[in-house]
């Protein structure tokens, strides 16, 4: 039991909207399933939120010398890869895809990012978008814990209305 609840946690905090299926096929009790799908993913956004930033630094901070340790075999295999952290070239500032993510973010702004991210966007997609565009906002972590609160009830809501869907 308790490593169904473990493993409905652990998908929650990586895929919120698949969680609640997967915990009834699963054989989880309906209470149980709530409670797990809700804690992993408020579990699962605040650590990505809060813990991404020092780990991007410290994968930038240690690429360089790790590129430069390997093996020539690894390096050769692996050029385009450690080339960008030994020898980094000056960067586009207008590419097709940084317009595409600023094209988004003007057009859904924090209420899409808010929004979608239970649902279409995954948690970790989700917290990374929030803390790079939207740090600067004071309740950003509010706004994304109600947010998943709130896909968690309705979810749940849906299932206990329509119970023969599953």
């Amino acid at each position: 039991m308790i490593s169904k609840i473990l493993q409905v946690a652990l998908l929650a905090s990586v895929k919120y909207f698949l969680t609640i299926p997967y915990a009834l096929i699963i054989g989880l009790q309906f209470e149980y399933a709530v409670a797990a799908i809700m804690m992993g993913g408020i579990g699962g956004f605040l650590l990505f939120y809060y813990f991404m930033k020092p780990v991007s630094r410290l994968i930038r901070s240690l690429m360089p010398a790790f590129c430069r340790i390997v093996p020539d075999g690894f390096r050769a295999r692996f050029s385009l890869f450690c080339k960008r952290w030994i020898n980094p070239r000056k960067r586009q500032l207008f590419t097709k895809r940084s317009r595409r993510i600023v094209k988004i973010k003007r057009t859904y702004g924090l209420w899409g990012i808010v929004v979608a991210t239970p649902v279409i966007l995954s948690i970790p997609v989700g917290a990374f978008l929030a803390r790079h565009y939207f740090s600067h906002h004071r309740n950003i972590v509010l706004y994304m814990l109600g947010s998943i609160a709130g896909w968690g009830i309705i979810f749940s809501a849906l299932l206990s209305l329509f119970p023969g869907i599953m």
